[in-house]
């Protein structure tokens, strides 16, 4: 990389149109206002015929978009993707050996959960640092697998389909939140996927989608998890699925406005042409960031190798030696300088890296963020950088 950017001193003239770039919450879909929601079922109950036919539209546009096969089950679940992947490990787990792949914040909790929470003996914890994978040639899929399809704080995903065996004896548990509707997911080879509202399509918090295959729902009918399960857990009763979960009949009461905005975010993916299209519009604003990270000496991608790169949590490290030789500390103290001149100038929001992270920027790339935005955004990088370095960098 050569030093073009950062002793930028004047402001860039263009502006993000749109300057939200969290990675969840995520920016909405481009032209959304709150008139999207004029029709929200709101004062009326859930369980209610139309009610319920408002739910199970989610779940079949959910899994129409994303190719979901026949014979598998989709249900709204509560807490968003942790309280869907929550479900999976309290309800699934413990009938094999289990392989956790830990790589970022929420890949080692759902390790936590298993080993301390759950208090698995039979789990092995596949370690890496932020950046990296873990070896994947030492995962046994005899035994059940835990991972993570992308790792929303760190920015690495999983380089193909391929990497999991068309056969595997175990259980394959996917947390799919910051890939789903982004990336394409091997359902051939996967047995729980879940996933939220508040990413890729911009939806709003709190809403969990859970889906089981075949497999899992075999496995939840004849393995009874030796644990009480709290009823928010319960996907079973007599041994037998719980059926109308996965047709609209929720656990719990979930918020009818955020059902009207899930479904706006749903109609709009397929207007636009669906998966293709909203990989596609993942991918160019990746390509926005490599382009500008390739010609910029203060900062890197925190994935290091290009084929595990997220298109969506897209995480930067900054690599000034000036930064480098800070302790961690104050290196989240430049962090919070260099974003808190973006909020102030309205052209990013909530860019810092997860508070587990290196301290660094992670940008938002999902399908709702214009590749337009990204570009404007990249010369305010610059300029909030060179604000806050010394005079001697």
């Amino acid at each position: 990389m050569t030093s073009t950017q950062s002793s930028v001193s004047s402001r860039p003239v263009t502006r993000p149109g749109n300057p939200c770039f969290s990675s969840g919450p995520c920016a909405k879909r481009p032209g959304w206002s709150v008139a999207a929601l004029s029709d929200a079922f709101t004062g009326r109950s859930h369980r209610s015929a139309e009610g319920r036919a408002r739910l199970a539209d989610v779940i079949e546009r959910s899994s129409a978009i994303l190719g979901v096969p026949e014979g598998w089950r989709v249900g709204i679940v509560p807490a968003s993707d942790t309280g869907a992947v929550e479900m999976a490990l309290w309800s699934l787990l413990g009938a094999r050996p289990v392989d956790v792949l830990a790589f970022e914040s929420f890949s080692t909790l759902w390790a936590q959960d298993i080993v301390s929470q759950l208090k698995l003996d039979n789990a092995r914890v596949l370690k890496a640092d932020y950046g990296h994978l873990p070896d994947l040639s030492e995962v046994n899929w005899a035994h059940d697998v835990v991972l993570a399809w992308n790792g929303t704080t760190s920015g690495v995903c999983l380089p193909s389909c391929d990497v999991i065996p068309a056969e595997h004896e175990g259980l394959v548990i996917c947390d799919a939140t910051s890939a789903a509707f982004a990336m394409d997911l091997p359902w051939d080879r996967l047995d729980v996927v879940t996933w939220s509202w508040q990413k890729a399509l911009g939806g709003e918090a709190a809403h969990g989608m859970l889906a089981l295959s075949p497999r899992a729902v075999a496995r939840l009918e004849e393995f009874e998890a030796p644990r009480p399960l709290p009823k928010i857990f319960r996907l079973t009763k007599k041994n037998a699925l719980i059926e109308p979960i996965f047709k609209g009949d929720t656990i719990n009461t979930p918020s009818m406005l955020c059902v009207e905005d899930a479904l706006d975010g749903l109609k709009w993916a397929d207007s636009i042409g669906g998966l293709a299209a909203l990989k596609a519009r993942s991918k160019a604003n990746l390509a926005e960031v490599a382009a500008w990270e390739a010609k910029t000496d203060w900062v890197s991608f925190l994935a290091e190798k290009e084929e595990e790169r997220s298109s969506t949590a897209i995480c930067l490290r900054i690599v000034a030696p000036w930064f480098l030789a800070l302790e961690r500390a104050e290196q989240t103290k430049v962090v919070k300088q260099i974003t808190g001149l973006l909020d102030k100038e309205g052209v990013a929001f909530d860019i810092a890296s997860y508070r587990d992270a290196p301290p660094g920027l992670r940008i938002w790339g999902g399908a709702t963020v214009e590749a337009a935005d990204v570009k404007a955004l990249l010369p305010w990088l610059d300029w909030a950088f060179a604000q806050v370095a010394p005079s001697a960098s």
